[in-house]
């Protein structure tokens, strides 16, 4: 007997007995589906974390500084210098002071995330704006009381009117507003649009504080890992240790990222996997029953010349086409309510091509492994006691 026969014999098996065959799939259905929501949700939110970190600004390197005191430190005017020497690897950059502020118009108020920037802030994090101007040299070098805001601060403090050129509070002191941010989130006061901008050097004047953080922009992607280097080497040589300094990039910090979502993936593709575990004990069930209620079968084609390798491939190829039926199911299923769950929780999923290949060879491979037992007990039957069978 060929594949082909085999084949034809197992889906009239099948046939025969619709709602059997289809409670023994149903482990494999719900363990194949299981996998391939999860792994497609993954894919979504691996895909949508890259992507959120490269509107960030895809080659961005900050450095924080905690320093040593005294004459171990880093100026503006030194970090420029640094950037003369390496115009190959590092091409903006911007020192960053963040602070607390209050600001008001008329009996208005609002809390935002406050930050003092330079002329290349723009460029670096990749941050637009709509309406206007970004902070400029000329208000760095003058210690301009002019600051950029976000959509929130426009909504909340200006009824949505166009700011450019009016005045508001930040902790008591008057700026002008010469430009609006572009949205980047949803314009509520807890998202990325509740923020504020103003020159780095009047950010010192208003929070009394020093430059601890700078950022910066590599050349390419290409880059990153040489720019990381080379700042690291040259803090290191400033302040002797590298206890009092970090550099990150996010670069790095994807990667980690991407590490936690794949081990988070591989433990919940092993949980979901047990169904299949239960699955294929099912069929194995099934098949032992099957070959019980067929033993005068198996008699009667022993006696007609079947080889025991005929009773064999005949049992096992029926156990593999219930359970890849199964899985090309649960490939199905698994498929509609990935892309169900997605509309619900807001990620766009991603179902890898490979892990549907996977998921149908492991539902195959099921069949195999689970079915070859009563196959093989079937090709042990003596055909004289089989026939002799009631």
């Amino acid at each position: 007997m060929n594949i082909r026969q085999s084949f034809m014999l197992a889906l009239k098996s099948l046939s025969s007995s619709k709602m059997r065959s289809f409670l023994t799939m149903l482990g494999i259905i719900i363990g194949i589906a299981a996998v391939i929501i999860l792994v497609s949700l993954m894919s979504g939110l691996t895909n949508k974390v890259v992507n959120t970190f490269e509107d960030l600004g895809a080659n961005l390197i900050t450095v924080n500084i905690s320093g040593r005191g005294g004459n171990r430190s880093v100026s503006p005017a030194d970090i420029e210098s640094f950037m003369a020497e390496n115009e190959d690897t590092l091409l903006y950059t911007s020192p960053s002071v963040s602070f607390s502020a209050t600001v008001k118009v008329g009996n208005k108020n609002v809390t935002p995330s406050a930050t003092g920037v330079g002329e290349n802030y723009e460029r670096i994090k990749d941050s637009e704006v709509q309406l206007g101007r970004h902070i400029a040299y000329a208000d760095v070098a003058e210690r301009t009381k002019n600051c950029v805001i976000g959509t929130y601060l426009v909504s909340e403090l200006f009824d949505k009117q166009n700011p450019i050129g009016q005045t508001l509070s930040i902790n008591g002191l008057p700026f002008t507003v010469v430009g609006v941010l572009k949205e980047s989130g949803d314009s509520t006061e807890y998202s990325a649009d509740n923020a504020i901008l103003i020159p780095y050097t009047t950010a010192q004047q208003l929070s009394y504080s020093k430059i601890n953080t700078y950022l910066f922009s590599a050349v390419d992607k290409d880059h990153i890992d040489k720019a990381t280097t080379i700042l690291e080497d040259f803090l290191t040589e400033r302040f002797s240790s590298k206890d009092f300094f970090s550099v990150t990039n996010l670069t790095s910090i994807v990667d980690e990222l991407n590490s936690l979502i794949g081990t988070m993936t591989t433990i919940l593709v092993g949980i979901a996997a047990i169904s299949l575990l239960v699955g294929g004990i099912g069929i194995m069930n099934i098949m032992l029953v099957s070959v019980t209620e067929r033993i005068r079968e198996i008699g009667i084609r022993k006696s007609l010349g079947a080889t025991p390798w005929d009773i064999l491939g005949q049992f096992v190829v029926e156990a593999c086409v219930t359970s890849g039926a199964g899985g090309v199911i649960g490939i199905l299923l698994g498929m509609v309510g990935a892309a169900f769950a997605s509309k619900i929780i807001g990620i766009e999923v991603v179902t890898p091509p490979q892990s549907i290949l996977i998921a149908f060879s492991v539902s195959t491979a099921i069949g195999i492994i689970f079915g070859y037992l009563p196959a093989k007990k079937a090709s042990r039957l003596n055909p004289i006691d089989a026939l002799r069978h009631d």
